[in-house]
């Protein structure tokens, strides 16, 4: 059997393969088996795991993983890998392989068809971040990932607020995981050699009762996304006009939500942990809500009593009623049209 910790056995079978790796995919094989153990140990694997390893290469992970694993879905994208890998786990039950881009598929569905509770992975260096983002935004994430990653993007996943590195990848992922760095990585662990050097980075998701409700964490990616796009303004100018439900907030709403949670007014996107911004996106909905709730009652005092097929076409119809507001008077609306059917006169 290869050893795929050789770097001259890997070199060989590239070359029985006729194979160049892509440096555009990210493929560079790692070759240090001591680094490979570190790996597997920390992903914590039994009989009951059921691993994700995307973009398995030559196969030196997968082959830890299907000794350990009870079940081992792997991901490859390179057509020749693909058949290589078809060759070399022939007759290994406990192993799918799945030709396809990870960046393609529909990660939720993908995960729950599967069962998938772990990923071990040497994520392609191009797409790490990308793929990574895409697994922690899912409704129910894995629960655990153990993945070498560039070093810069294993320090952004830490990063602390207010530092250089912190940013949108910290914030999605800490709003469900915990995030350690495992073992800083040499560039010399790979073949080809990359450019940077690697860290192994452990992702521990949080316990049910503290993950936040999907539609929680959405409202804080929404809002993150629009505040770091401009990370050099203060909060709430750079989120003015930030709207869910068609009512923008102003500069100066903002500043009254960052007061209520204690947070400066001169404050930036990297001063808040993950835990500010989705008090501060929670904040935003309530009060968007709190406003539609106001302009319906309002709507409702002016107009007793409407014709539903005259009023209520003006009222859904003006500039400063927001979408829950219109929702809920179209809902109104219904009722009474069903009602007057029933009756013969419109309901009180």
């Amino acid at each position: 059997m290869i050893n795929l910790t050789s770097l001259f056995q890997v070199r060989q079978l590239v070359g029985e393969l006729d194979f160049r790796p892509s440096k555009v995919l990210g493929q560079n094989f790692l070759i240090d088996r001591n680094v490979l153990d570190i790996l597997i140990r920390a992903a914590d694997l039994s009989n009951k795991a059921c691993a994700l390893e995307i973009g398995p290469g030559l196969g030196v992970v997968t082959e830890r993983l299907v000794e350990t694993c009870g079940r081992v879905i792997a991901v490859e994208k390179d057509e020749r890998l693909f058949a290589h890998l078809r060759r070399r786990f022939a007759g290994e039950r406990r192993l799918e392989l799945v030709r396809a881009d990870m960046l393609t598929l529909n990660i939720p569905d993908f995960l729950t068809h599967y069962g998938v509770n772990r990923v071990v992975s040497n994520l392609p260096y191009s797409v790490g971040t990308r793929i990574l983002l895409n697994l922690a935004v899912v409704e129910s994430p894995v629960e655990r990932m153990i993945v070498t990653t560039q070093e810069e993007v294993a320090e952004r996943l830490a990063a602390e607020p207010g530092t250089r590195r912190y940013g949108l990848a910290t914030v999605w992922c800490r709003l469900v995981y915990d995030v350690e760095l495992v073992k800083r990585v040499s560039a010399n662990c790979f073949w080809p050699r990359p450019d940077v050097n690697s860290r192994i980075v452990g992702l521990t998701r949080r316990a049910s009762a503290e993950l936040p409700k999907l539609s929680d964490r959405q409202a804080t990616r929404a809002l993150t996304k629009l505040a770091f796009a401009h990370r050099r303004k203060q909060l709430a100018v750079s989120l003015a006009g930030a709207s869910k439900g068609g009512e923008p907030i102003t500069a100066d709403d903002f500043r009254g939500l960052l007061e209520a949670l204690g947070v400066p007014e001169n404050a930036r996107p990297e001063n808040l942990g993950a835990a500010d911004w989705l008090n501060l996106a929670r904040s935003q909905q309530v009060f968007q809500r709190s406003f539609c709730d106001r302009r319906f009652d309002e709507v409702l005092l002016e107009r007793r009593n409407f014709e539903p097929q005259v009023e209520i076409n003006k009222t859904i119809e003006a500039p400063d009623c927001g979408l829950s507001a219109k929702l809920r008077l179209l809902g109104y609306a219904a009722g009474v049209d069903e009602r007057s059917e029933v009756s013969g006169k419109p309901s009180p």
